[in-house]
């Protein structure tokens, strides 16, 4: 018996060693391609051998990876396709076209997720010293995702802008602004899944993707930006002086600077989007008494701090020159010409 025992459970070890070492089905082309039908999945295969110092788990990780990549590239390139068939072009001139559509659309899918990807075991054929990798994906079950994804991050989207419009009826534009740069990416979401939904089903129809509900939400938010862009509210904080005597000329000038880029200017810190801190104090340079003129500079040190991004986006030190007859009115003119150099630093910041 006991004989007959160990006989049994040596053909059973061997057995599944045998059963382990068989080539699995899928590393074959025409197996792959009847059990995964392209009407049904996309997939991703890979094959390959070690690397030096690479260990075997290592490179079967690898080569897994790059399965998965290469299947996430078979539908970015039925992305490109599509989005190719609808490019616009414009001719400027007798030579110049300008080619528009494609390239917008591509670059929002690279990073598009790609969901349900299933994965076999990586197989290494002892023989040929070959590691096989191979991933698939049901397009179905992709589809579904897409559908689900898209209706969620919409209406999550048209919650948030709904958010914003009541915020900026009620007066609080700096969280109304807070509000609409949240909407960005779930939009972003929403053409993502728009895209792949088109790439995998090219007769899929407006309804599914939702265009006439997408296309609401885009004028609100185009609405909204253009209201909210004219209203910026910026709070200025300045200690300002000219030989020891309180000013308020770089200020001055500097506000009427940035109210003809739409800046609004307010008293009360909460209301702001921007907190602009200026510090700016004079001192005499040279005197020429021959030729009767006095130069002076004004030392200015600006900070911007963006509310809505919690954070400070600009600061800097210079120093201005002006140049007059007296050493107050030298002083003065570089603090006047200090004010469109502090609008040219911070102008980009503030939109």
């Amino acid at each position: 018996m006991a004989k007959t025992f160990l006989l049994s459970l040596l053909l059973s070890t061997v057995s599944l060693a045998l059963i382990g070492q068989v080539k699995p089905d899928w590393t074959s082309v025409s197996m792959r391609e009847a059990g995964y039908p392209s009407g049904t999945f996309f997939t991703g295969y890979t094959q390959g051998s070690l690397r030096a110092g690479e260990t075997l788990p290592e490179a079967k990780q690898r080569l897994l990876r790059d399965a998965q990549g290469l299947l996430a590239e078979s539908i970015r390139l039925r992305v490109t396709s599509q989005t190719t068939m609808h490019t616009v072009s414009t001719r400027v001139g007798s030579s110049e076209e300008i080619v528009a559509g494609t390239s917008i659309n591509v670059e929002t899918v690279a990073d598009a997720e790609i969901a349900g990807i299933n994965s076999e075991e990586p197989y290494h054929d002892t023989q040929t010293g070959m590691i096989h990798a191979f991933v698939w994906v049901n397009r179905f079950e992709l589809s579904g995702f897409h559908r689900a994804s898209l209706s969620m991050n919409l209406m999550q989207a048209e919650g948030v802008l709904q958010t914003a419009y009541e915020l900026e009826e009620a007066g609080d534009k700096s969280k109304a602004r807070q509000q609409y740069q949240t909407v960005i990416p779930l939009i972003e979401k929403v053409r993502q899944s728009q895209i792949i939904l088109t790439a995998i089903d090219t007769n899929i129809s407006e309804d599914a993707l939702q265009l006439a509900r997408t296309e609401t939400l885009n004028n609100r938010l185009t609405q909204i930006h253009a209201r909210l862009a004219q209203a910026i509210s910026v709070h200025v904080k300045s200690s300002e002086s000219n030989f020891s005597q309180h000013s308020t000329v770089l200020t001055n000038r500097l506000k009427a600077l940035l109210s003809s880029k739409g800046c609004n200017f307010t008293d009360n810190p909460n209301e702001a989007d921007f907190h602009l801190t200026i510090s700016a104090t004079t001192r005499q340079h040279a005197v020429y008494s021959e030729f009767d003129f006095v130069i002076c500079f004004a030392d200015v040190k600006v900070q911007l701090f963006d509310v809505r991004r919690s954070r400070s986006v600009f600061q800097d030190e210079f120093s201005q020159r002006g140049i007059s007859i007296t050493r107050e009115d030298a002083a003065r003119r570089a603090l006047e010409e200090a004010a469109p150099v502090v609008a040219n630093k911070i102008s980009q910041w503030i939109e």
